[in-house]
Parts: structure tokens; C-alpha cells; sequence
């Protein structure tokens, strides 16, 4: 049946009804969603869209050396940044802007096509485009002085890191990376003491207005600035140091005093400069960096056979199980034989008859071997444990603990038994003994106080010394031993020293088959050079310089001398100036 036009009309109203009544519902429940379940959330993007939180970078804190010379500090860094006003026409005065911009940074790269673009897009939208970075002091100025009035310069001032003293100390000292915008310690202190040296950021709140016109700024947060670390380093003698192991000899030199285990200088070498890391690295100059492995902290986590060093602990581990006395005589004829093998001295003639204390002195291997025939290698491995070999010295650092082989290490390592002949080797400071330049320096100072020293760096750091469990008369032994090395053996390069009393030990470790020597540098033996030295009244100190491959001591012992030489002439003038080209 057909509806009435007035039927049909109150069905169309009422759709239209229906139809209203539903849309006010739905902009009812979602201004209801908006305005009170999103109330809270929209009003925070309401609010960002007027102010910002900004953090404020603290400034690190610095390293210093024992005296408060700074080794690790910062450094102001002013960028210039083009700042964008919302103009859509870029103006005559804004073309004269960038002409003399281009005088004083003595630059034509901002008026090229490609930065004109990319300002003009900074300055049509509000945004803003760094123009150059690490301003002169100079250039500060000018732009100060000629473009005060414009609206479109903005300086930006921040810290960064600067050593003063370059590639000195690069090991102790570490390094910072760049993640973003925040800086992290990666190696050395700057990694150690992060936190203490990191501080803690600032916040701001600013309010700007829809030009990005700075309207309002409020502290949130204090900034708190980094704590200052300081060194045992003395950078007279580590300047000494650096100028003396220069990266032609690969190796380690280390001033260490004895009755503190504080450590006075310490160089590994080759060394790298810690500011080329504050900005990125190309993969190619990264891989050239690392040909050398420069990154490597050769005092602490390099290991190396001893050589002729061990010598010193198995004379004391011979004395005090009576297999040799202090008045023994030995007649050296070139070499031993033992099990149908032949031992050779470092003497190929020989050196005739000598008493214990001389063949320490001349390095002479058949004492060491008859020693060797005698006592077992764990007897030999009880006594360098006591010396502190074989573990780590609890210094700051990342450290290796070497190796000091045992009947018991030979198995678990290599599942096989240790042999006689082996101990012969090991006599001598080879075999498979390996140690750490720092556990030689704290083994050397035990000597002498009787006590080993737990390395420090930090001036603050608590003083650690334990008793060393070796007879008073067999280190009065040694220390005559190393005195005879100087005055008639082979540390006599270092004798003629005025009012310098030193005694000393080198060492020639072998580091592959004797034919391999001709073959290439990197068959040629490590030397060593290690002594104790005291100058008039001043303290005593211990010295270790090891340069790898360099096929004798002759090198690590004329370095040593050298340092002795320069030593002294700072301590005769202690007020002397280090100048900017000793810095340089």
C-alpha cells in the first residue's frame, strides 16, 4: 500500500533525526575520549609545542698530575649556526650577512649553491644550520663586533675534551667516544672513573613563542660539574719518558716507586693522540691506526718471556734450599749437557770460573742450569708466585696475569707431564714463562723494601704493601749481585753516574728458533732493562724499560742511562718550566 506524503515525510524526519542524534553521540563520546581520558596526554603535546626541556652537558672533570699540572681537561668550542626567522624572501641585508661571514671565516663554502639552499630552507621554516665549527678567538670577535644586530647569527658555546700534553700518557689517560652528543670515557681513566669524572646534567625549561623567540628560561636542574682525578704521574719525568721511547721502539717504560707502588712515568709505546676519537674516523685511518696496535697498554696487558730477569728468582730459590751457596765457584765453559742435549751459556767461549755472585752479574746460564738439574719446576714457580708473578697486581687497569708454569699448569693445559729439561729453560727466565713489564716493577722493588707493592695511579688511592716471604740475607745477595751487574757485568753501560747508586739486571729474551733471527725484525729477541736507583738523598725508585725485537739489551740499556742522565738534571732544577715546545 503506498504511504501518504505525510507518512513519508515523518520517515524522513525521522531519519534525519536518527542521523543527528548519532553524530552529536559520536562528537559527544569522542570530545568526552579527548577531553578527559586524553586530557593529560594532549595537553603534555599541547604544552611541547611552546616549551622545551634542554639538557645542560656538565663540564668534565680534569686529570691532573701529582703537582696539579692538568693533563685532561676542556676547552670551549664555539660553532656558528644560521637561525632560521620564518622569512619566505631572503632579503639584501641577509645576502650582506653572508658576504661578510664569508671574510671573516675566510671561507667562499657559504655562498655556494648547495649551502645557499640549505639556509635558505633553515631560514624559510625556522630552523637553524651550522655555518662553521670551532671558532678563532678572532673570529669571535669580528663577528661580535660587525654582525651584533643580526637576527640570523647565533654562537653556540660547549666544552670539549683537550689534553695539553698530546699523545703523553695516552695509555693511563684513555680516551672519550662519541655516541650522539654524549661523550664516554672508552679506555684508560677517562673510562675507569666515568662517573666520577662525568658529573651530572643540568635541565632547562624554555618557553618560546610560534617564531622560536626565547620567551622564558627556568633552571629544572643544577648542573654539577665532574670531580678532578688526580695521578701519581709526575709529567716532568713522564715528558722525559715520551721523549726517550719514541714510537720507533716499540716496548714500555716504567718509574715506579717501591715503597708506595706509586707509578712516577709510565710509556707505552707506539702511543696514539686521545683527541682524534672526539670526532668520528674514517674506516681506512682507523685500520692504519691500528697497524701498530697502539691501543694496547704494553705495562699491563702485554706479557713477554723475562729472560735473564728470572735469573734473579732462582738464585733466591737456590740459596734457600741450599743448592748453591753464596761462596759456590762455577767453571763456565761455554755450555751444558744434559739428557744428550747441549745447553750454550750467552758466552760462546765461556767465561771460566765465576762465583754465584759473578755469574749473575755476567748473565752466565751453567750456574742456572746446574741449578736447573737440581730443583723441580714447581719449587721455581712457588718462588715467583712470592714475587708476585703469575698474577694480577690489583693496579687499576686491565691486566694479564702471565704465565708461570708448573707440573700441574703443563697438564691441565697441554695434557702432557713436565720434563727435566724443561726446567733447564725455565732457569733461565724461557720455556713458557711469561710476565708483565708492571710485575717485574713490583717484583725489583720487593728487593729492595722487602715488600710488595700494589701499583697505584690515583694520588688518593689507599697504600697496599705485602710482606715478600724471602730470607733477609738472600735479598742482601741479590741486591750485591745487581751492584756487581753495574760496576763490572752487563749493566756496566750504567755505572759513571755521579752520586747515582744502581743496581740493575738486562735481560736478551728469546721469542722464537735462533734461525728465524735473519728471516725478519719481529724474530729478534725483546731486551730488558730493569734496575733500582736511588740519586743522593731523593727517593729510591725502580726503572723498566723493555723494546720488543730489539735482538739485545743494548737498546733498552742506553734508553735507561738516558733517562738516569735527564733524571738528574730535574732534580738539580726543580723549578725548571716545561715550555710549550716540550708540551708540543
Amino acid at each position: 500500500m503506498k504511504l501518504s506524503v505525510s507518512e513519508q515525510l515523518h520517515i524522513k524526519i525521522t531519519r534525519i533525526i536518527i542521523i543527528i542524534v548519532c553524530t552529536v553521540c559520536i562528537i559527544g563520546f569522542r570530545l568526552a575520549y579527548l577531553q578527559i581520558i586524553q586530557r593529560h596526554n594532549l595537553f603534555s603535546q599541547g604544552e611541547r609545542n611552546y616549551q622545551r626541556v634542554k639538557k645542560i652537558r656538565p663540564p668534565r672533570g680534569n686529570i691532573l698530575d701529582r703537582n696539579g699540572t692538568l693533563l685532561a681537561t676542556n676547552r670551549p668550542v664555539t660553532d656558528i649556526y644560521w637561525h632560521g626567522t620564518g622569512s619566505r624572501i631572503f632579503t639584501p641585508e641577509q645576502n650582506r650577512t653572508i658576504s661578510i661571514l664569508e671574510t671573516i671565516l675566510n671561507t667562499e663554502n657559504i655562498s655556494d649553491e648547495n649551502t645557499l639552499r640549505k639556509i635558505r630552507t633553515a631560514e624559510r621554516y625556522q630552523r637553524e644550520h651550522l655555518i662553521a665549527r670551532d671558532l678563532t678567538f678572532e673570529q669571535i670577535s669580528r663577528i661580535a663586533e660587525q654582525l651584533a644586530d643580526s637576527k640570523n647569527i647565533r654562537l653556540s658555546t660547549q666544552f670539549t675534551r683537550h689534553y695539553p700534553f698530546k699523545t703523553a700518557a695516552s695509555h693511563i689517560i684513555g680516551y672519550l667516544g662519541v655516541k650522539d652528543i654524549e661523550q664516554f670515557g672508552k679506555m684508560g681513566l677517562e673510562k675507569i672513573f666515568e662517573e666520577e669524572l662525568r658529573g651530572h646534567d643540568g635541565t632547562h625549561m624554555r618557553t618560546i613563542n610560534s617564531f622560536g623567540t626565547l620567551l622564558d628560561d627556568i633552571e629544572l636542574q643544577k648542573v654539577i660539574s665532574g670531580q678532578d682525578v688526580y695521578t701519581t704521574l709526575d709529567i716532568r719525568l713522564q715528558m722525559i719518558a715520551e721523549s726517550i721511547l719514541t714510537d720507533d721502539y716499540p716496548g714500555t717504560l716504567i718509574m715506579f716507586d717501591p715503597e708506595n707502588g706509586d707509578i712516577l712515568s709510565l710509556v707505552s709505546s707506539p702511543r696514539f693522540d686521545p683527541e682524534i676519537f672526539l670526532q668520528s674516523i674514517k674506516i681506512e685511518e682507523w685500520r692504519n691506526l691500528q697497524a701498530k696496535y697502539p691501543f694496547i697498554n704494553r705495562a699491563f696487558y702485554a706479557c713477554y718471556p723475562p729472560g735473564s730477569i728470572f735469573k734473579l728468582i732462582t738464585a733466591c730459590a737456590a740459596l734457600e734450599h741450599n743448592i748453591i751457596q753464596e761462596d759456590t765457584i762455577i767453571n763456565c765453559k761455554g755450555f751444558t749437557r744434559f739428557a744428550g742435549r747441549k745447553y750454550g751459556c750467552n758466552r760462546r767461549w765461556g767465561h771460566g770460573e765465576l762465583t754465584a755472585t759473578q755469574a749473575i752479574a755476567y748473565s752466565c746460564n751453567p750456574l742456572f742450569y746446574e741449578i736447573g738439574k737440581q730443583i723441580s719446576i714447581d719449587v721455581l714457580a712457588d718462588y715467583a708466585h712470592r714475587f708476585g708473578l703469575g698474577y694480577k697486581t690489583g693496579a687499576a687497569f686491565a691486566e694479564r696475569s702471565g704465565i708461570i708454569p708448573s707440573t700441574e699448569w703443563k697438564h691441565a693445559t697441554h695434557k702432557e707431564r713436565w720434563w727435566p729439561g724443561e726446567t733447564l729453560s725455565a732457569t733461565i727466565g724461557q720455556s713458557y714463562l711469561l710476565v708483565t713489564p708492571i710485575q717485574i716493577a713490583r717484583m725489583l722493588g720487593s728487593i729492595f723494601t722487602k715488600e710488595l707493592a700494589k701499583p697505584r695511579i690515583i694520588l688518593h688511592e689507599p697504600i697496599e704493601k705485602y710482606p715478600l716471604d724471602i730470607k733477609p740475607e738472600t735479598l742482601a745477595f741479590i741486591q750485591n749481585a745487581m751492584y756487581e751487574a753495574v760496576q763490572k757485568g752487563t749493566s756496566r753501560r750504567l755505572a759513571r753516574l755521579k752520586d747515582m747508586t744502581i743496581h740493575a739486571k738486562t735481560s736478551t729474551a728469546q721469542v722464537s728458533a735462533l734461525q728465524k733471527r735473519l728471516l725478519d725484525t719481529k724474530y729478534l729477541e725483546h731486551g730488558w732493562c730493569i734496575l733500582h736507583a736511588q740519586y743522593k738523598q731523593e727517593k729510591q725508585f725502580v726503572l723498566v724499560v723493555l723494546v720488543e725485537n730489539a735482538g739485545n739489551s743494548s737498546v733498552p740499556t742506553l734508553l735507561a742511562k738516558t733517562f738516569l742522565e735527564q733524571y738528574m738534571k730535574i732534580i738539580e732544577m726543580p723549578a725548571i718550566a716545561i715550555s710549550n715546545a716540550n708540551i708540543a
